[in-house]
């Protein structure tokens, strides 16, 4: 399956005319010939590059392949997203002076320093940010939680997307280091350890081993984790995969839930910890069922849901008073992988996007922003997160 044609073609010509513009800005300004030279050697290698990830065959190419575009995909972002920023600078300069009859001095530099603001901040986003992770605290206060759970403690990460990181584990130890630091009574995961194929999990089987709490690490499945992002000879060979997956997180000494739920027990209170396989909205198929995972969760026993998309909690759980469950633990947005003042671009997309989210039932969610990277190779925001909850 490769890229779409029409939206390769609107891409680059929209990149042609912003490159159009900004040598004809070069042609009349004062800067070297040799610059303009650059610039339009640049964007040949630009064009080039997008073109060879446009015909790339996505679902049959190797990991490592899959790397290389991501990086290809997001150096052309960068480039783009930068001279956008200087043509709608200039093209302001221009409309003012022509309507004025006066020329706007210094928007010029201006229109060059946004645009490398923009250029640093992406790769400040690639190269550094997205490895600072971020420890957030969350007390949650709630009739629903059994008194010997006061001061309970339950961590929360989400979204590896392993293969990403090839077979370098530095950043997942690092990850183990500060998940075991803070001590948690239980470890949760909450989908998409791989981008396409079990086979990215493996290099890191032994550093995910050494996640430990008392009450153990349980675990579900994202989008991601179902192969769905690849092309198999047959279904028998999707299947088998899966299965590695699944036989893989078992040596790592997590327990996955799919599609059910175990008992989590303090002297003669107890919780349950519901676990569903991918439940989306579309295009994300859906392969979990609440009702299967636990038989009535109207019922009057404490419940905490492991559910991937938090477009699971809105449809199904805020808002309905026969959902009995008082806290349910999310991830799959990423934020989009960009957040500004607690602003992003996933608010477009997700009611629920990122942090904690509680409805007049008192039914909370929490959506873990994560902590790899899928398609755009950076986190501007949105940084990669751990969750630490407490009971109160």
């Amino acid at each position: 399956m490769r890229l779409p044609l029409l939206p390769i073609i609107i891409c680059i010509s929209i990149s042609l005319l912003i490159d159009v513009f900004v040598f004809r800005r070069m042609r009349n300004s004062s800067v070297p010939r040799s610059w303009c030279i650059v610039h339009s050697i640049v964007a040949a290698f630009a064009y080039i590059a997008i073109l060879w990830v446009a015909v790339a065959p996505k679902k049959s190419i190797s990991d490592t392949d899959l790397i290389s575009i991501m990086w290809v995909l997001f150096a052309y972002l960068s480039l783009y997203a930068s001279k956008v920023v200087y043509c709608l600078i200039e093209l302001i300069r221009i409309a003012f002076a022509r309507l004025s009859h006066r020329p706007l001095r210094g928007f010029g530099i201006a229109a060059l320093a946004f645009a490398l603001l923009i250029f640093a901040t992406m790769w400040w986003g690639a190269l550094f940010n997205r490895f600072n992770i971020s420890v957030t605290d969350i007390d949650i206060h709630s009739e629903a939680v059994p008194e010997a759970f006061h001061g309970y403690r339950i961590a929360q990460i989400s979204d590896l997307h392993c293969g990403t990181f090839g077979s370098d584990t530095s950043f997942v130890a690092d990850v183990v280091d500060r998940v075991n630091a803070q001590h948690p009574d239980l470890i949760v995961f909450t989908g998409d350890i791989v981008n396409r194929h079990a086979s990215e999990l493996q290099p890191f089987v032994p550093v995910l081993s050494r996640l430990s709490a008392p009450d153990g690490v349980f675990s579900i499945m994202g989008n991601h984790d179902y192969g769905d992002y690849s092309s198999w000879s047959s279904d028998s060979a999707k299947t088998a995969d899966i299965a590695l997956l699944r036989r893989l997180q078992a040596d790592m000494g997590w327990h996955m839930l799919n599609n059910g739920h175990v008992w989590l027990t303090r002297g003669n209170d107890s919780i349950a910890l519901i676990g569903v396989e991918n439940i989306g909205d579309p295009p994300f198929r859906t392969y979990g069922s609440l009702a299967s995972a636990y038989p009535d969760v109207a019922d009057s026993h404490a419940k905490i849901l492991l559910t991937h998309n938090p477009s699971h909690w809105v449809d199904s759980i805020a808002g309905n008073p026969r959902a009995n469950i008082f806290l349910s633990l999310a991830g799959h947005t990423h934020g989009m992988q960009m957040s500004l003042a607690g602003i992003s671009p996933a608010s477009l997309r997700y009611k629920a996007w990122g942090g904690l989210h509680c409805d007049d039932s008192g039914h909370f969610l929490y959506v873990n922003l994560g902590l790899g990277t899928v398609a755009m190779l950076a986190r501007i925001g949105a940084n990669p997160e751990i969750t630490i909850f407490k009971f109160n």
